[in-house]
């Protein structure tokens, strides 16, 4: 699944999510997924928290067959800035 394909598929939960902060989801040379409030979007640009994984992993996380706080604890996912930022998504996307 591309950037382009999860970003749309989380766009209803983020929409209604009443989320009010902003995170990007940094998949390296695969692109980025901004979320900033209720607007999603795949170009680059500052956020609250940055959260580094793979593509591949961020699929999974979106598709709920990853737990975020284990993938936090081995290292599959990175995250700079606002860590309570991360986790009130995890609480949205999880």
């Amino acid at each position: 699944m591309s950037v382009q394909e999860i970003a749309e598929k989380i766009k209803s939960r983020v929409a209604s999510s009443g989320f009010d902060r902003s995170v990007k989801f940094d998949t390296g040379a695969d692109g980025v997924i901004v979320i900033d409030g209720a607007t999603i979007s795949t170009s680059d640009g500052p956020a609250d928290c940055t959260i580094k994984l793979s593509l591949d992993d961020l699929d999974s996380l979106i598709s709920g067959d990853l737990n975020p706080t284990m993938a936090f604890m081995t290292g599959k996912i990175k995250v700079e800035g606002d860590m309570t930022v991360a986790m009130a998504l995890s609480q949205l996307i999880g």
